[in-house]
């Protein structure tokens, strides 16, 4: 029944959770029912449509057979332990089925019936705490509720309601997700392609297994190559991302496509930092460095998967290629520029074999265009693709050409035929792209199947776009897991200090400093005054010129209702600001009174840039760094991390932005002080992981950069 294949001994409760579910002895049909197109009836078609081999025990109150089989009216009157349950009934009835079954031997279920968290129904929160209570009880593998199913090659286990015919052999992809809708569109796109799936899993609610339980399993399971998921929450992200960092030590990427930004991540934030560190973005910093390879839309997930489960890893991504057409090669160089990749020069020994193979005085580049003479010919075609191999400054070569969709291809298939002889030993892998998106024939496929060495990518730029997220995948399996920092005394006594204080959840901007400060992100000299003579006196002894601007934990941003005056240059000024701003104050109605003048060293010339922290409700803590000042709205120019960070990671964040090239020194201006940067960003990643759960958010913008050190300009905290 299991073909043979035995799981690994070395399994968690959780994967063998999994196994059970996947491999039953056994399946009993709670709900049962003949009626033309229901799922009950759909499913036990399906099981002996692809070879179950195990026996199937229909379970109906009020029938004695069904399918021609005897038909139970309940558990007990089973005549042999039962092994897992497929429940089709009622919402009403699925908490109870699970104790029964369980009671008979069950030790998984696959719980199609909706009405539980899903629903807008109000006892369906009831109905889905109940369950999870059953779940807990009775230790049950569960997937779903509110799903569509599983299949599993080892097991010829296939309780989908899918009427459609489907290739049922072993396969290199394993495909799971919370919506079963979704899962069946992506088995048929990589169907189409001819990518195998060995497994499908619609988790549904996951009010029992988790998406961690599935990824764990497929990490051990030897058929599985790639781990392809959709998800839509996270419900553990801690297990969530044990699973992928153990995915990937095992060597098996895993392809998520996630359902877009959440309503907390596309809402106006109090700081900066949270419009700028939506949901998704959260998702992709924290992931990515788990060994998440996320994909931005289904067809994307085609593409992906293809490259992984059909080539080696490159070291990076670096594209090479040789195109058939000029405007092939165009389209690859903007679809590059799109995507946030560059085509790399060829090295001086590659172009020159490349002139010895095309004749001397021959254009040559990357990509190499072969609208000449010179690639006619089967031999100097297949040294070119010899050579641009050998080029170190390439990682993965791409190759114009689109699988063939009946006989009388016979040069072009003989030269993917040698191309994948080349990649079955080759160091780099080889992928062949298209102009643009086109559908296999059967012939398309059987050929196709003869060529495993290489992928068969489609459209430029979803190939380059697949490029680029296999490049930063590979890029993450270099990234060494930061320790969790020694606690900062004096920071934690500040920290306490602050959470104590009763007050609205964002903090103003003295105790948002006084905290930063402790933590080692300085700011200028300044002080807080609350009268207008205070005011003038601090600033003579700070100096002028000096900034001015209103205390208020309820104005976050003080510009906007006229609460800051740069730039003042004597008393009078000084006077005039302080009574502009009080007035400004207390001429809206919906701002908040004076309770305060922060007068501040005015700091010119510098950058300006944005630090950040803000805890997502999935991710955790992540660190946010950029443009700053007005530019950070303008340009977006951000880059985010998990915290804590370390000097290499640190480096690593800054280097992401487009904002790394002024502080390292542009067109002859002098480089910035980046190590007190760096500084700054472990100290703030370092409060992330010291507040936990009791900070949401924190913004440093402007944090000004200079030659020697740097400021924080404008500091906000927000208290959970």
């Amino acid at each position: 029944m299991l073909k043979g294949r035995i799981m690994s001994e070395k399994t968690t409760d959780r994967v063998a959770m999994v196994h059970a579910l996947l491999n039953p002895r056994n399946i009993a049909i709670v709900g049962a029912s003949d009626k033309p197109g229901a799922w009950p009836e759909r499913a036990y078609r399906n099981l002996r449509r692809y070879g179950y081999e195990g026996k199937i025990f229909p379970i109906n109150p009020s029938r004695d057979e069904i399918w021609g089989i005897p038909c139970y009216r309940r558990f007990a009157d089973i005549p042999e332990p039962v092994d897992h349950l497929l429940i089709v009934s009622p919402a009403r009835t699925v908490p109870g089925a699970i104790r029964e079954g369980a009671a008979v031997g069950g030790r998984s279920a696959t719980i199609m019936s909706s009405g539980f968290e899903e629903s807008t129904d109000a006892g369906g929160k009831e109905l889905g705490a109940d369950l999870r209570t059953a779940i807990a009880e009775t230790g049950v593998a569960v997937s779903g509720p509110n799903c569509m199913g599983n299949f599993h090659f080892d097991s010829s286990f296939y309780t989908m309601t899918d009427d459609r015919p489907h290739h049922f052999v072993d396969g290199p992809v394993a495909v799971f997700g919370q919506s079963g809708g979704i899962v069946m569109a992506m088995k048929r796109g990589l169907d189409e392609r001819g990518i195998v799936c060995n497994s499908l899993i619609t988790s549904g609610n996951e009010a029992g297994l988790s998406s961690a339980d599935y990824i764990s399993y497929f990490a051990d399971h030897a058929a599985t190559k790639v781990i392809v998921c959709y998800l839509e929450s996270i419900r553990d992200p801690k297990a969530f991302l044990a699973a992928c960092r153990k995915a990937r030590a095992a060597g098996k990427p895993v392809v998520v496509a996630k359902l877009g930004l959440s309503d907390e991540g596309q809402k106006a934030a109090a700081a900066h930092t949270g419009a700028m560190a939506g949901s998704m973005a959260a998702f992709d910093a924290v992931a990515w460095e788990a060994g998440v390879v996320r994909a931005r839309n289904l067809d994307d997930v085609v593409e992906v998967t293809e490259l992984l489960a059909h080539c080696k890893l490159p070291k990076g991504g670096r594209p090479g290629s040789i195109t058939f057409s000029g405007g092939m090669r165009g389209l690859l160089l903007d679809m590059a520029l799109a995507n946030g990749m560059d085509y790399p020069p060829l090295s001086p020994f590659t172009r020159e074999k490349l002139e010895k193979i095309l004749g001397v005085g021959t254009i040559v580049g990357n990509p190499l265009d072969s609208g000449f003479t010179g690639l006619s010919s089967h031999s100097a075609y297949i040294e070119c693709v010899h050579a641009l191999l050998d080029d170190p400054n390439i990682d993965i070569l791409l190759l114009q050409e689109e699988l063939s969709r009946g006989p009388g291809n016979d040069r072009k298939e003989k030269n993917m035929r040698a191309v994948n002889a080349i990649a079955a030993t080759a160091a780099k892998p080889i992928a062949f792209v298209s102009m643009v998106s086109y559908a296999l024939t059967d012939y398309s496929r059987a050929l196709r199947d003869e060529m495993r060495n290489v992928a068969f990518l489609q459209e430029c730029d979803k190939a380059l776009r697949a490029i680029g997220s296999v490049g930063r995948y590979v890029e993450a399996l270099g990234a060494t897991p930061v320790a969790a920092p020694a606690p900062n005394v004096a920071g934690l006594a500040v920290l306490k200090e602050v959470l104590a204080q009763q007050g609205p959840a964002t903090l103003d901007e003295v105790t948002s400093k006084k905290l930063l400060a402790a933590y080692g992100i300085a700011g200028p000299r300044e002080e807080s005054v609350g009268d207008e003579d205070s005011a003038v006196a601090a600033a003579a002894r700070i100096g002028y010129p000096v900034a001015m601007k209103a205390i208020s934990a309820a104005l976050p941003h003080k510009s906007d209702a006229g609460a800051v005056a740069l730039g003042v240059k004597n008393e009078a000024e000084a006077r005039a600001a302080y009574r502009k701003i009080a007035a400004a104050l207390a001429a809206h109605p919906a701002t908040p009174a004076l309770e305060g003048m922060l007068v501040a060293q005015m700091i010119s010339g510098g950058l300006e840039l944005v630090l950040g922290v803000k805890r997502d409700p999935e991710m955790g803590a992540v660190v946010l760094f950029g443009s700053g000042g007005v530019d950070l709205e303008l340009h977006r120019d951000v880059a985010l991390a998990s915290a804590p960070l370390d000097e290499a990671r640190a480096n690593t964040l800054i280097d992401r932005t487009r904002v790394a090239t002024l502080i390292n020194g542009y067109r002859g201006k002098p480089a910035l002080d980046r190590k007190a940067l760096v500084k700054a960003l472990i100290g703030l990643s370092h409060l992330a992981v010291d507040a936990a759960g009791s900070i949401v958010e924190i913004d440093v913008n402007p944090f000004v950069l200079m030659q020697q050190g740097g400021l924080a300009l404008d500091g906000l905290v927000a208290r959970s």
